[in-house]
């Protein structure tokens, strides 16, 4: 039986686990990532067309900086590597009513920590974005330098930059480590087996599919559905640089500009159904399609009744309040668990990368909000 050894194996190569590998490499690190069905593939999380970086967070001024960091570095990757258009600076549009603190909290911390941001009245949201039916809505505020990441190919653009700095990839599908101690290797299904200093299981939904006892009870993947429709012909009005992202948590949903003429991306902000991301279908559902087609035709007058041109159904692996996983396995000293993106985590993938490969080199002292300690077994959404 062969054995390759390494300092460091990365089991999972979405976002969190290429940008953790990419880290290491950086490092100096001898890094092999493992994946059983291969970088943004259409089960991960990390797998779909587009996703929301944002700075905004409300009072949770850590996750602010940690975006704020992460955005920077995206850019530097993407303009290193020739393609920019990866990050779509479109700028996010927070909508809400007069008692929301989320939002009241995000303009606070925004101002404070220096990020660009501007407060809307509801006159001024009309003029700007004429293509919107408010309702509700009374203010709003606009970071004008956030934006979409599109997110599988900037995925697969950190998983060849780690082959590029000399990191190794084996598809294979990887069981969960027995006993304690330390764990000296991982035998793969071929007969093969690696061996390293240290493991990071950064497997996003499939965590506690591996880890049951551990993770089954603190973290949920739950079914998310997306909807992209067609917008009408030659109207602009629902592309940058006229329409940016929008959020509205108060009423649990979002939208996504035509990017890429891919459609109008509309979507629910709300934990859906327990999700099996390895076994479950992944048709959409009529009634999730009914309830996105009654927001579309409520908020966007010209869009009534627009075709559906694309679906998707990912998942979102939840834990208790919505801060990440990143701590060592209880049971063994040179396992890592890295996980719980909660439904806001890809934006982060930067600079969660650097912060578990310093953590595994000793340079950084772990964060109480990551540790496993802090994942309960009870659902309070906090984080968004």
């Amino acid at each position: 039986m062969s054995t390759k050894t390494f300092d460091a194996a990365v089991v999972g190569a979405g976002v969190f686990g290429a940008w953790t590998a990419l880290s290491l490499v950086r490092a100096g690190a001898r890094v092999v990532i493992l994946d059983a069905h291969g970088p943004a593939n259409s089960r991960a999380s990390s797998g779909g067309e587009s996703r929301v970086i944002r700075a905004g967070y409300g009072a949770q001024e850590f996750y602010t900086r940690w975006a704020l960091r992460s955005l920077r570095i995206w850019r530097e990757l993407f303009d290193a590597g020739g393609c920019p258009e990866l990050l779509r600076q479109t700028g996010v549009l927070w909508l809400t009513s007069e008692r929301d603190a989320l939002v009241t909290d995000t303009l606070s911390t925004l101002r404070a920590v220096g990020v660009p941001v501007e407060q809307l009245t509801r006159a001024g949201l009309e003029r700007r974005y004429p293509q919107f039916d408010f309702g509700a809505v009374t203010w709003g505020l606009y970071e004008p330098e956030a934006g979409v990441l599109l997110a599988r190919r900037a995925v697969r653009k950190v998983f060849e930059e780690t082959l590029k700095g000399g990191g190794e990839y084996l598809r294979a599908a990887v069981a969960a480590p027995t006993g304690g101690g330390r764990l000296d290797g991982l035998s793969l299904p071929d007969g093969a087996r690696v061996s390293a200093g240290a493991y990071v299981f950064a497997c996003g939904p499939w965590l506690p599919k591996l880890f049951p006892e551990l993770l089954g009870e603190r973290i949920h993947a739950t079914r998310q559905e997306v909807f992209f429709f067609g917008t009408p012909p030659g109207d602009a009005r629902f592309s940058p640089p006229l329409m940016p992202v929008w959020i509205d948590f108060g009423a649990e949903v979002y939208g996504i500009p035509d990017v890429d003429e891919r459609g109008f991306k509309l979507a629910l902000d709300r934990h859906g159904p327990a999700f099996d991301p390895e076994e479950d279908s992944r048709l959409p559902s009529a009634e999730a399609l009914a309830e996105v087609r009654r927001v579309l035709d409520a908020r966007f007058p010209a869009m009534r009744g627009a075709p559906l041109v694309e679906s998707r159904v990912c998942q979102y692996e939840n834990t208790s309040n919505g801060d990440f996983l990143i701590d060592r396995h209880p049971d063994f000293d040179n396992v890592w668990l890295v996980g719980g993106g909660s439904g806001h985590g890809f934006k982060h993938g930067p600079a969660l990368g650097e912060f578990v490969a310093e953590l595994i080199d000793g340079r950084r002292e772990t964060e109480p909000r990551f540790s496993l300690a802090a994942k309960e077994k009870f659902r309070r959404r906090a984080i968004y």
